[in-house]
């Protein structure tokens, strides 16, 4: 269930009370009249059933009321009520596939955003795998893909392609395209002081390296697992399951390969940096593409469960 709190103008209050109340899926509504001050006039209450939150939305923006009042939204983790239960089972569809348009946009929105404190987790995460991959060790390059921030950018690409947002495409973009750019730059300093200190040296990134060498080695199952871990991200998102991204993280090479192309290329070993950006695009491309599928697919499965059930009204 969702909780709605709306701040509404006078004037329009009695439309919104009437399409809350038209809506299926929704429970406990009140009003408190005049308990709104900024803006000036009611506040009005309400549950309602995930899987009709997004529609319900679309008709209170439609009033207006996202401009002249407010809207805002809390999951509700525990309801103890019988109205609940009602509301839950007359929505159409199912709550744990429902999809909020709206606050997945807002989430990739702020997770997006090119930020101080995003390329800052990105660069450590990018030494962190810097000295996985110099030192051989896989739990130091596990460490780094969690602590890596990349998907925010990648699910805002694919939330703005499906919406046709070419603003938040753009955003999500130049997050993605400076912040391994800094990362990289970075850690390829970062390299060198090590290197100078004598922490570093060309051996280490020229040995076998049976732990981490594949980072470097791309092939397909590099684009069918960075596929599957885009679908699993976003379903994560939208279903606001968000401990799977944990995992999400951790299956993808991304970071480890940004740390070894950065490494590589200042020790002028050059097919070692190709093979890197190879697995870095192809980690990338998989991911965006997973993503647009999962959520053409929603979309699709929604919109079908509304025909057939009919207008959530």
């Amino acid at each position: 269930m969702l909780h709605l709190r709306l701040n509404v103008p006078a004037d329009l209050t009695d439309e919104v009370v009437r399409t809350l109340e038209a809506t299926v899926g929704t429970a406990h509504l009140a009003v408190v009249p005049g308990a709104s001050r900024n803006p000036a006039g009611d506040l009005v209450l309400c549950d309602v059933a995930r899987e009709a939150g997004d529609e319900l939305l679309g008709s209170l923006r439609a009033l207006g009321l996202d401009r002249s009042g407010a809207i805002a939204v809390e999951n509700i983790d525990l309801s103890l009520s019988k109205r609940a239960e009602k509301a839950e089972a007359e929505a159409p569809g199912e709550g744990v596939d429902a999809v909020l348009w709206e606050q997945l946009a807002d989430a990739t929105h702020e997770e997006s955003t090119l930020t101080v404190t995003y390329v800052a987790f990105l660069t450590i995460a990018t030494m962190l795998a810097a000295c996985g991959v110099m030192l051989d060790n896989a739990i130091l390059i596990v460490g780094a893909m969690a602590v890596g921030p990349e998907f925010g950018p990648l699910a805002g690409i694919s939330t703005a392609l499906v919406q046709r947002a070419p603003g938040l495409v753009w955003r999500s973009l130049t997050a993605l395209v400076v912040g391994f750019a800094a990362a990289m730059l970075l850690t390829a300093g970062f390299g060198w002081l090590l290197d100078q200190l004598g922490l570093f040296d060309r051996a280490m990134l020229e040995a076998d390296r049976p732990n981490t060498a594949f980072i470097w080695k791309p092939d397909w199952m590099s684009f069918v697992v960075a596929f599957l871990a885009g679908v699993a991200g976003t379903l994560s998102l939208t279903s606001a399951k968000s401990g799977a991204l944990i995992g999400v993280a951790i299956s993808v090479t991304t970071v480890p390969a940004a740390a070894n192309a950065a490494m590589a290329f200042s020790y002028k070993e050059y097919a070692q940096t190709w093979g890197s950006s190879g697995q870095l695009l192809a980690n990338l491309g998989g991911i965006v593409l997973a993503g647009v599928l999962t959520l053409l697919t929603q979309k699709s499965l929604l919109a079908s469960v509304r025909r057939r059930r009919g207008p959530v009204r």
